[in-house]
């Protein structure tokens, strides 16, 4: 392997380097030219890196991925988590290329904070569609939306897990939120519980429904000292209004 092939490895975080540096000599020695790209994304790529919390997310592209390729990494792949790096995404050039109407979120995600450490920077000219984006949005929160009513037909009765069931419910749509806001053309913060409040502006939402579900500790079945049921309504309708104003953009 020439270590010249490795770029941009000082614009990492100085804990980043030391463990992603051995392990990225080490793949390459492994795949040696069947790799396209590699790149690292996400806190690891920058100043939101916490040394002893966070992972180290990284995807390998290769020219084609047959089983072997896996397998010849097993014992990289297997060291490298014991230092906080998360198994790599194995992709091929053709299967994102494929994919981007499916995973637009997630590739846009990439694409907005990366680090190119080898090869060709693939991300650079990856084009992700608003319409796939809107549809991904609309597809998780009417998701949602049924799942919520589901799970209230199944426990409503006893309410046990319900206030558990909406927090996750509002955790795992934050990134979709954050997606909304670039449909509508703006840049969305860094902060959850400021994206939850420009979301709620930019579709006319109440914010005292979502901002006491997130902020919410307890495990009492109550949110902000209401009755978990009184908040389930609420946030249905919430969600419900939130549906049709993606359906209407």
């Amino acid at each position: 392997m020439e270590n010249d092939k490795i770029i941009n490895i000082e614009k990492l975080p100085q804990e980043v380097q030391k463990k992603f540096l051995p392990f990225l000599k080490t793949m390459l020695d492994i795949h040696h030219d069947h790799l396209v790209s590699v790149f690292i994304y996400g806190s690891a790529t920058g100043k939101n890196y916490i040394p002893k919390t966070s992972d180290i997310n990284s995807v390998f592209v290769f020219k084609d991925l047959p089983f072997l390729s896996l397998k010849n990494s097993l014992k990289a792949v297997s060291k490298g988590i014991v230092q906080k790096i998360a198994a790599p995404l194995f992709l091929t050039r053709g299967h994102i290329e494929t994919s981007l109407d499916v995973f637009p979120i997630e590739f846009l995600d990439m694409k907005e904070n990366y680090c190119l450490l080898y090869g060709a920077d693939i991300l650079a000219t990856l084009e992700i569609k608003g319409e796939h984006i809107r549809l991904f949005c609309e597809q998780q929160i009417k998701g949602k939306l049924i799942r919520i009513r589901q799970a209230y037909l199944e426990v409503g009765l006893k309410k046990k897990g319900m206030e558990a069931l909406l927090k996750e419910s509002l955790n795992s749509l934050i990134p979709v939120f954050r997606n909304l806001i670039r449909l509508k053309g703006n840049q969305p913060p860094a902060e959850k519980e400021e994206i939850i409040k420009q979301l709620c502006r930019e579709f006319e939402l109440d914010e005292d429904v979502f901002l006491p579900v997130y902020k919410d500790t307890s495990n009492d079945e109550k949110i902000a000292n209401q009755d978990i049921i009184v908040f389930i309504e609420k946030y249905l309708d919430q969600i419900k209004k939130l549906a049709v104003g993606v359906d209407n953009l």
